[in-house]
Order: C-alpha cells, then sequence, then structure tokens
C-alpha cells in the first residue's frame, strides 16, 4: 500500500463503486449506482437524501444485509482491521460465518424503528447480551455486569429493574438507546446509523444525537449517519455526500455543502430546511383574524383519566375560531394526540365542556352528544392521521378510499366519480392514478391520499395529528404549503398537533405547549416563539437542529428540569 501508515490507519472503511441492484421484471434496479466514500476514525459522514435515494440499501449493502432479490453486483467494501489486516466484505458470502463474524462485532447498526428491531418477547437484558455471547461466549454474572454497564453509558434510568423489563415497557426514545447499547456491546470500530432519530421527537432527537457524538469520542469509532434531515447533518457531519436515486451528486466537508453548494438538489435540500426557520409567506400577508371572532370550538376544563390511573388530559381549555390554525406541540406522551382524540369524541372525556358552533349558529356541547348529533358533526370534524400507511386500507383503490365518506353522505353514480377527481386534483394528484392501489405510492403521495378524504366532505375543522411528521424534510413544507392552500380556499380551521416546533412556526396563528397533560402556555405563535414565557418551550425551541454547521446549537441546548416547578419527582 502506498499510503503513509498514519492515513492508511485513519480510514477505517473504504468502499469504491459499490453497485447494489434489485431485478425486476422489467430489468435491474440500481438503488445503489457507483457509490464510493472512505470512514474515518472518530469521524462522522453523513449520507442525506430523499426517501428512496438509496441511503439505506448503501448501508446495508456493508454488511451484506440488502433484502432479495437485491444483490451486490460491483465494486469493493475494504474493512480495515485493528491489527492492520484488511478484508473485502463485498467478496464474502452473505450467510457465511465471517461476515458474521464482522456484523456487531466490528461494523454495528442501529435501525430507524427500534420497535421492530428489538424482539417483543425477551427481555432487554438478553437482547444485549446475545452479541457477548455470540462473538465472546460471555455468559452469566460477566454478561449481566457488562449490559448493565452497557445500559449506564447510553444513559437508561435505574438499570438494574430496566434490564429485566421488555421493550414494550420502554418509551420510543428508550428503546433506540436500548438499540444503541447493543450496537456498542462488542466495541465496534464501525457505527452505522440509519436514520436513528426520524421516529423521536425533537428533545428526544437531541438527547440521542448528543449520546451517539460523547459514545463516538469515548470509543473513537467512525459513524456513518443516514438521514434526510438537513439540520441533523449540519449538527454533527464532519463529511457529507448527497445522494439521489442511487448516485453520489455531491461530496465535500460539511461548511462547503451547507456555505458553497455546487449541485442544485443540495441546493433544494438545504432550502426545504431554511425554510421551515420562518413563518410561511402565505400566512405573513394574510389579514389577521379578529380576536372577537365568535369560536367555531370552545374547549374548557377538559380531562381524561385512563384506567390505569394516568391523567392524560388535565383540566385544558382551547379555543379554535374560523379559519385559524391553532398548534398544540409537546413531546410524546404529554397528551396531545388523546386531547385531539377527545374532541372527535374517539375518545369520552370524563369532565370538561367541547361547545362547538355548526354552520347555522347553534351550538352543541360534544362531551354530552348522543351518537346521531356525533354523526353529523363529525362530517364537519375530520381528522388526518399521523401515518398513512396505517391509516388507508390496502384493499381498496385511492378511489373508494377517498369516495367512502362521500356515499356515506349520500353521493353516487356520476357525482362522485367527478368528485373524487377534483379531489385528487385538488391535492396535486392525478385523476386516472385512482384505480391503483396505497401501497403504490411514496409516503408522500398516500398522506396527500389522506388529506383528501379528509376534506371530500367539506368539513369546517381539521385535527391533523402529526400529519407531517413520517415524511422527508422537503416533503414537510409542501404537505403544509398544500394544507395552507386548501384552508384558503375552503375556509378551513385546523387543529394541528406536532412535537416539531418548527413547524408550528411555519403554519399556526396560535400555540398551545402541552406538557404531561396540562397546557403551560398558549399565545400567538410569534410571541410563543420569539418570547417563550416557559421554560418547557425554551426546550422545545432549542432542540431544533439548526442548519448551519457554523452554529451548532444542540449541543449546548436548553433543558427543561421539572423538578424546579412541579415536583421533586417531576
Amino acid at each position: 500500500m502506498s499510503m503513509s501508515p498514519d492515513t492508511s490507519n485513519q480510514t477505517i472503511l473504504k468502499v469504491d463503486n459499490l453497485k447494489t441492484y434489485f431485478t425486476t421484471r422489467t430489468g435491474p434496479f440500481k438503488a445503489v449506482d457507483d457509490v464510493s466514500f472512505e470512514l474515518k476514525r472518530g469521524k462522522t459522514l453523513c449520507v442525506v437524501g430523499e426517501s428512496g435515494s438509496g441511503k439505506s440499501v448503501t448501508a446495508r449493502s456493508i454488511l451484506q444485509i440488502v433484502d432479495r432479490p437485491g444483490r451486490i453486483e460491483g465494486g469493493s467494501i475494504v474493512l480495515t482491521r485493528a491489527d492492520g489486516s484488511s478484508v473485502d466484505l463485498a467478496k464474502l458470502d452473505p450467510r457465511g460465518k465471517e461476515i458474521r463474524g464482522v456484523r456487531g462485532k466490528e461494523i454495528a447498526m442501529i435501525f430507524q424503528e427500534p420497535m421492530s428491531s428489538l424482539s417483543p418477547v425477551h427481555r432487554i437484558g438478553t437482547q444485549i447480551g446475545e452479541a457477548l455471547r455470540i462473538h465472546f461466549g460471555i455468559r452469566g454474572k460477566e454478561q449481566r455486569e457488562r449490559v448493565l454497564e452497557l445500559l449506564r453509558q447510553v444513559e437508561i434510568p435505574r438499570p438494574e429493574t430496566a434490564i429485566d423489563r421488555y421493550t414494550f415497557e420502554f418509551s420510543g426514545g428508550m428503546r433506540q438507546r436500548v438499540m444503541i447499547a447493543m450496537a456498542l456491546a462488542c466495541n465496534p470500530q464501525v457505527l452505522i446509523a440509519d436514520e436513528p432519530t426520524t421516529a423521536l421527537d425533537v428533545t428526544t432527537q437531541a438527547e440521542i444525537l448528543d449520546l451517539i457524538k460523547r459514545l463516538q469520542e469515548s470509543h473513537g469509532m467512525a459513524v456513518l449517519f443516514i438521514t434526510h434531515d438537513m439540520g441533523v447533518v449540519a449538527e454533527i457531519a464532519d463529511e457529507v455526500i448527497v445522494m439521489y436515486r442511487g448516485k453520489v451528486m455531491e461530496r465535500g466537508p460539511v461548511e462547503q455543502i451547507f456555505h458553497a453548494p455546487q449541485d442544485d438538489y443540495t441546493r433544494r435540500l438545504i432550502g426545504s430546511v431554511v425554510k421551515l426557520e420562518k413563518k410561511a409567506e402565505v400566512r405573513l400577508s394574510r389579514p389577521p383574524i379578529p380576536a372577537d371572532a365568535p369560536p367555531l370550538l370552545d374547549v374548557k376544563n377538559l380531562s381524561l383519566t385512563f384506567p390505569s390511573g394516568l391523567k392524560a388530559v388535565d383540566d385544558v381549555s382551547l379555543i379554535v375560531r374560523p379559519g385559524e390554525t391553532l398548534g398544540i406541540v409537546g413531546e410524546s406522551g404529554s397528551g396531545k394526540t388523546t386531547m385531539g382524540r377527545c374532541l372527535l369524541r374517539i375518545y369520552d372525556p370524563q369532565a370538561g365542556v367541547m361547545d362547538y358552533r355548526r354552520a347555522d349558529g347553534s351550538a352543541v356541547d360534544l362531551c354530552t352528544s348522543d351518537k346521531p348529533t356525533l354523526k353529523d358533526v363529525r362530517r364537519d370534524i375530520r381528522m388526518i392521521f399521523q401515518d398513512p400507511v396505517g391509516s388507508l386500507s390496502p384493499r381498496k383503490t385511492v378511489g373508494q378510499i377517498i369516495a367512502e365518506p362521500l356515499k356515506l353522505a349520500g353521493m353516487k353514480g356520476r357525482e362522485l366519480e367527478d368528485r373524487v377527481a377534483e379531489l385528487l386534483q385538488q391535492v396535486g394528484l392525478e385523476p386516472a392514478w385512482r384505480e391503483r392501489y396505497p401501497h403504490a405510492f411514496s409516503g408522500g403521495q398516500r398522506q396527500r391520499i389522506g388529506i383528501a378524504r379528509a376534506i371530500a366532505v367539506k368539513p369546517r375543522l381539521i385535527v391533523a395529528d402529526e400529519a407531517t411528521s413520517a415524511l422527508d424534510v422537503s416533503l414537510r413544507s409542501q404537505m403544509l404549503d398544500l394544507m395552507m392552500k386548501l384552508q384558503d380556499e375552503l375556509g378551513l380551521s385546523y387543529v394541528f398537533i406536532s412535537h416539531d416546533m418548527s413547524v408550528i412556526r411555519y403554519m399556526c396563528d396560535r400555540v398551545a405547549v402541552m406538557y404531561r397533560g396540562k397546557i403551560v402556555e398558549t399565545g400567538e405563535t410569534d410571541q410563543v416563539v420569539n418570547n417563550p414565557a416557559h421554560d418547557y418551550t425554551r426546550a422545545l425551541l432549542s432542540a431544533i437542529p439548526h442548519p448551519d454547521p457554523r452554529d451548532r446549537r444542540i449541543h449546548n441546548r436548553f433543558r427543561y428540569d421539572p423538578a424546579c416547578t412541579v415536583s421533586a419527582n417531576g
């Protein structure tokens, strides 16, 4: 090797001209097409791109865990071991003993969805200990001690009891910490993190990014971090490669990518994050909603306690005016989704009043309404769900899904067909696609179908529950723009539930901040964002990744300590 010993020692993994293809009826689909990069000790390389750009397949190719019919067609993946020897992973048998010795021991991987990567029937101590047993033969007491040490490293509270608990007993952020502990069990040289924070809220995301950074510094690992969020890239990357449809569009140090991007696609990705840094143009030019307008929905002292004794909604009061967007923001477990479901009486609140003003001016209390009244009101109040996959029936075509609420309203024949076509056009989809099934659409398109179904019966109020959190950042602003366009066309009001303060800032007129079932702050969006009164709001705002590598804020952000304001246990 002609390299100086210093640099060859620094490069742990070198990928050259990697090609991973999937065989289809119409010929090969080039998921990864001639990709090259190097991973250096102690450095973070971010692979960034939208869904379908080939970034996850690139990561899976390194460990030879690409799903069939995908296979590596060409290129090399050279891993340099601690003793100086090297091995080309692309040449190894995907089912052989040698690659199994690399997986988890020398190269570890954290996946996007911790719930589906962890076993629901084994205790987490057993799952983390499995890697130690397989690679080093460590068992019994010694294994338990090492697992406890790992749980302390990833800052899981009370590790002595946590080690014997099951996956479902943990929150999303804690599950992801378990995954990280499992990945670190054998002190790997390389850590591959495939969108590890996409399913988490902003404060938990900030904690996990912090944790990965600290562990990287203490273990000297190389990190390959895959994401679609340029804000996250700016906060953690040393080097960046931008991927689009299997090809590398641009590569370079993080400073250069953000401050002197060469490629239009890179500029667009950065633009979609910067766009959410301020209020939407359409909202700035709109006249303010009069404060004395009679409210469309007036909620007073709403409370709901689950049978387990958890007070999910605790004495909540809020107002939604006609044509207004009210944002409800808070992290996972703050009770915002439960409250949204109470508004539609999916859950029955135990106390409080929800006065809804109908189109004819008459008011009805949704808390005490009977079934026929609720059926009528649910035409006026509709919901858009977080997960577009789970909320669309896989057995119905898109046309049938959108037509369903219209059929219930008594529409049929030609009129129904025309209305479905019109709705598809309104949300930016081709009417000709109505014969297709949901699986044929991307995540962003599925969410558009969900929106079309929600607006089908001309509602007056839409409860959007994390409607954009499952989408790429570039799709997020498109979806918000679409919702605001429909709001202006149809005179809609929104209750917009989110954990992301940047989404709320972009689109909402007023915002209510929820923490553990209570509303801790409410007011005009500009006032709450620029001059927050409550420490919890400050913590949410400071956890938003800032898309400028010269101004990294996430590691010295403001942390909320409820012990100071609530109780000693918090």
